[in-house]
């Protein structure tokens, strides 16, 4: 339980914080000095998310219990984000794709995975399936982040420091609490057509509200294409495995008719990276697919596991 579990470290709650606030699902698993916040449900192969930028274990609800009674789904929140404890060290490619694998392994958990991936997160699902190839049965890309020729800005460690200022001042104004909620229903008001957020408002208070949330998502934003230009160098020395690959496309969304077009055009291409390779296209969901298509979502996972199976 996070109350059993919690510590002081780099913006985790104390112990007593943690007992006189509300108590997520899940646990705190460390990983390379790092607790993560995991909710594993279900039974069966196992599927493990991971979200989009600034995302967090929830934006995966709908899509869980779909999946829940015949999969194992791994939800995990990436350091800083939902209710993990940050990580003094700035993402990269290979980090990201190392914490997938060494999570799986302290939780012990039976492979190969199929791995699931909105927006940011997919640069991450290809990483760690060409990094470890042999732990992937498949992989699902929701309207996956796509650098056609990305290149890394300069002034990386400058940037990220300011990132990291940027969050802590936001946290020591007071203003994140109410601050991170907003900027929540601000995205899903522009990137989904539901329009309203479904994840429980308590945990959504937890995760947007805290002095973590800023830090770690600026962080992630301005390493954004430096991530990207990784994938472009891992891709060029790495292969792809032959596994089964859906990427859906969301063309709902409130962009033009020709920015939707070149979009589907592009993660076309991406699909195409594997043999077993189709891309979906969902003219009724914007950019948070789990929420606009959560059962379009849940049967690109039952596919690959199908397809999978099958050979």
């Amino acid at each position: 339980m996070m109350a059993a579990r919690a510590t002081a470290i780099d913006g985790e709650p104390t112990l007593a914080a943690a007992r006189s606030a509300p108590v997520p699902p899940g646990e705190f698993v460390r990983v390379d000095g790092t607790a993560l916040h995991v909710v594993t449900e279900g039974s069966g192969p196992v599927v493990i998310c991971t979200s989009g930028l600034g995302g967090a274990w929830f934006d995966w609800d709908l899509v869980t219990t779909r999946l829940a009674p015949d999969c194992t789904v791994v939800r995990f929140d990436r350091p800083g984000l939902g209710y993990s404890q940050p990580d003094r060290r700035p993402p990269t490619l290979a980090r990201e794709a190392d914490r997938i694998a060494a999570l799986a392994d302290a939780l012990a958990l039976p492979g190969p995975y199929v791995v699931l991936a909105h927006s940011l997160g997919a640069f991450h699902a290809e990483g760690f399936a060409r990094m470890f190839p042999e732990r992937v049965a498949g992989l699902v890309l929701v309207d996956p982040s796509n650098e056609e020729r990305p290149r890394p800005r300069p002034a990386r460690p400058t940037r990220v420091r300011a990132a990291r200022v940027g969050g802590g001042a936001i946290r020591a104004s007071g203003l994140s609490r109410p601050m991170g909620p907003w900027v929540r229903r601000s995205v899903l008001f522009t990137h989904s057509r539901r329009h309203r957020d479904v994840a429980d408002a308590r945990w959504v208070r937890g995760a947007f509200g805290s002095g973590r949330f800023f830090a770690a998502a600026l962080t992630e934003n301005t390493t954004y294409l430096d991530v990207a230009a990784e994938l472009a160098d891992l891709r060029r020395a790495a292969p792809l495995p032959d596994v089964p690959l859906r990427v859906l496309a969301a063309a709902g969304g409130y962009e033009s008719l020709a920015a939707r077009a070149r979009w589907v055009r592009a993660l076309r291409t991406l699909a195409n990276l594997s043999p077993q390779g189709r891309c979906d296209v969902l003219d009724d969901s914007a950019h948070f697919v789990m929420l606009d298509r959560p059962d379009a979502v849940a049967d690109a996972v039952r596919e690959v596991l199908a397809a999978r199976a099958a050979r």
